[in-house]
């Protein structure tokens, strides 16, 4: 249920403090370090960041997705590699258990990833197994009461932090494709399994991806999630969840650089006069802001048809598509309108327009998105 009026101000409220206060001042120093500071990290634990979906019996905020969305706009004010940090515990890290767990597997495990205590990840895509996600080779064979994983992970979110893994893994190599895939809740500290160094990437310095390999891992049966055969449903419905959160940062993220362009065209001075009296300039803040709100009045008019029960897949796969090709087009726009001075590092402009690239990549890539919006578009009629 949605909270009332009152609570979605003060959580509203709380986190937006949070985020001008203690993430804001620390953007370049994390962008540095390539890390989120340990006394950071326990607030976000102490603000029940870790637990924005998780329900409330078992300890989380148990937030509904409008709500979450909201949240998430205001985390986009900052730079993204904060959010990462507690990203999959909200997400597609435990959504698929949330979904899909047993009584005792939710008792086991949610009330510590609602806690931050237990970070957790999601391990889908592979070398050969990106966006053709029903590719998976990563093969999981039953032997009496385990399964034994053998296979490898590309660029897993928060891996190296992790100590719980949603595995994608072939149960049946007879059935080609999404039949054959099964979920498995798979612990870190089972023996065979291990994780690689964090990736360099272009942006987002702070959060991490790693790959991970399983070699002859045994986990329990008990850990399958959902039944065999179910891993790509699981998949995809934890993902239509996920498309509207990162849709909703990407919001938040449009919202800051506007925010930061309109300010700085207020001070600059051109020609004699602030750049902002410039109609070429008015012009990309008006086509950002005018982007940025129909980006963010489809995300959350999405999210609240989720919350009503309705199949959203097309608007969660269009919501995505939307906003991260949005806050591309803005980030790019910002660079031009700061001029040289977007282009160094010093306003932390040119940070934002690595960190938004890859919104268009994960948790689907526009291209997918196309294809969904398009299959779900013709199964509707129109």
């Amino acid at each position: 249920m949605p909270l009332d009026v009152d609570t979605r101000v003060q959580l509203i409220e709380a986190v937006r403090r949070f985020v001008s206060e203690r993430l804001r001042p620390l953007e370049a120093k994390v962008a540095e370090d390539d890390a989120i500071p340990d006394d950071v990290v326990e607030e976000m634990r102490q603000l029940g960041l870790f637990g924005l979906s998780i329900p409330e019996e078992y300890g989380g905020l148990g937030l509904s997705m409008e709500d979450e969305c909201g949240v998430a706009v205001e985390l986009g004010r900052t730079s993204p590699a904060f959010r990462s940090t507690f990203g999959t515990n909200v997400g597609i890290g435990s959504q698929g258990l949330v979904m899909f767990g047993t009584d005792e597997q939710k008792a086991k495990y949610l009330p510590r990833i609602a806690s931050g205590e237990l970070v957790t990840s999601f391990a889908l895509t592979e070398p050969e197994a990106g966006s053709d996600s029903a590719a998976v080779q990563t093969k999981a064979r039953r032997d009496g009461d385990v399964y034994v994983l053998d296979g490898g992970k590309r660029f897993i979110t928060n891996a190296n932090k992790a100590g719980l893994f949603t595995v994608m893994a072939r149960t049946d190599a007879s059935k080609p494709g999404a039949a054959g895939v099964s979920a498995f809740l798979v612990p870190r500290d089972l023996a065979g399994l291990t994780v690689g160094k964090p990736e360099k990437k272009m942006g987002q310095q702070g959060a991490h991806i790693c790959d991970v390999n399983f070699e002859g891992v045994r986990v329990p049966a008990e850990n399958r999630l959902g039944e065999e055969g179910e891993g790509f449903k699981v998949a995809m419905q934890v993902l239509d969840r996920g498309r509207l959160h990162i849709g909703a940062v990407c919001c938040g993220v449009a919202e800051r650089l506007i925010a930061d362009c309109v300010a700085y065209t207020a001070e600059r001075k051109q020609f004699g006069q602030a750049l902002a009296s410039f109609q070429l300039i008015q012009a990309m803040i008006a086509d950002s802001k005018t982007e940025s709100m129909a980006a963010k009045a489809l995300v959350m008019e999405t999210a609240r048809r989720r919350d009503a029960g309705e199949n959203v897949t097309l608007e969660a796969a269009a919501s995505k598509l939307f906003a991260s090709e949005m806050v591309g087009r803005v980030a790019d726009r910002a660079v031009q309108i700061f001029g040289g001075a977007g282009y160094v590092a010093d306003h932390g402009i040119e940070r934002f327009y690595r960190d938004v690239r890859i919104f268009r990549i994960y948790e689907g890539t526009s291209q997918i998105q196309q294809l969904v919006v398009a299959r779900e578009t013709m199964k509707r009629g129109g």
